[in-house]
């Protein structure tokens, strides 16, 4: 259907004009050897926007938040992590499989971990016959609940209890980029401290493939063979890079839209008979809502009225907005919820 909203996720979003072009006249090489100059320049350029020394591209975000996970642990190590965070829900349970770590979960509020949640699921006291905190993990934006934005002071005070107890922190920041354009700062103050950031390209910042992790370099050296292991050595990747240079320098300044149009929709859906949201509890791009009957029911409906979304949870929904979905279209959508709402709550 031509004219079909898709607001599963801003991973369908399509690459730019100027993305293809690039994408098309891109120098490469073989990145395995390290001889792909548009990856090679994608590094740096993400190193440096990030304070880092030094990134390296892989082609998914659970791939670099795994990698992450490996170059911090030992077997047997605990991760902790909030209790509906993407490592703990969408990444196939590869901690254990290949890192050989168990996840310590700890519920935050609306998905924001704070010390105080996370100090008492520590264990660090050495005790031979308790498995040891190895890794402390966060998430910003937080997916699952709603987007939500952890605040820099939080981060910060995160990064200070870690390191006093000794212990690395790995951002999962798949969406960093959102949460520094709601706070009005900058991704390098953002995640300051923190020992690995992963953030992906392929979201918002709409290039077709890819994510980036950075770090020191000597984490990022090893990361270069924990890559291969996972399979993510892609030779000529300057093709991808070319469009991810693209998404890292210019597609953060248009974020504040996809956040605007989030609130448009979280308006126009509050006070639907059938469905419960709070747009106050929009905070980026992500709009999860309520529903009286079964979500997966309600998500075919949508999709027969014309409205692409998806169903998180037994009675939750999740649209969310980016770059080619725009205010028009996003109003639509709306409208088409509503009405899908009232014939669901009508035939209840």
């Amino acid at each position: 259907m031509p004219d079909i909203i898709d607001l599963r996720s801003d991973t369908v979003t399509k690459p730019t004009p100027a993305m293809r072009a690039a994408m098309a006249n891109a120098e490469v090489g073989d990145d395995v050897y390290a001889e792909d100059p548009t990856v090679n320049r994608l590094e740096a350029r993400a190193a440096e926007v990030f304070g880092k020394e030094a990134a390296i591209f892989v082609p998914t975000g659970s791939m670099g938040n795994q990698i992450a996970l490996r170059l911090h642990t030992q077997p047997g190590k605990e991760v902790v992590c909030e209790a509906r965070s993407h490592v703990m829900d969408w990444e196939m349970g590869m901690a254990a499989v290949f890192s050989g770590c168990q996840l310590r979960t700890v519920p935050g509020q609306r998905g924001v971990l704070r010390w105080q949640d996370i100090e008492p699921a520590l264990s660090t006291t050495g005790l031979y016959y308790r498995a040891q905190t190895g890794l402390l993990w966060i998430e910003n934006t937080h997916n699952m609940a709603g987007g939500t934005v952890t605040p820099l002071p939080v981060m910060q005070e995160l990064v200070a209890g870690a390191h006093e107890r000794g212990l690395p922190i790995h951002l999962d920041g798949a969406r960093v980029f959102n949460a520094a354009a709601a706070l009005g700062t900058d991704v390098a103050t953002l995640t300051r401290g923190f020992d690995t950031v992963n953030f992906c390209l392929s979201k918002g910042l709409c290039a077709p493939v890819g994510s980036m992790l950075v770090g020191t370099a000597a984490d990022i050296a090893r990361a270069r063979s924990l890559r291969k292991a996972l399979g993510g050595g892609m030779r000529q990747a300057g093709v991808l890079a070319a469009a991810g240079l693209i998404a890292l320098d210019e597609m953060p300044a248009r974020l504040h839209e996809d956040h605007a149009n989030a609130q448009l929709l979280a308006k126009r859906l509050s006070g639907t008979d059938g469905l419960s949201i709070d747009p106050a509890e929009v905070e980026t791009n992500i709009v999860i809502f309520g529903t009286e009957v079964d979500a997966a029911g309600f998500v075919t409906m949508l999709k027969q009225a014309g409205v692409l979304a998806g169903a998180v949870g037994p009675k939750s929904v999740r649209l969310v907005t980016h770059r080619d979905v725009d205010a028009a279209a996003c109003a639509r959508a709306a409208e088409i919820v509503q009405r899908v709402s009232l014939h669901s709550f009508l035939q209840a």
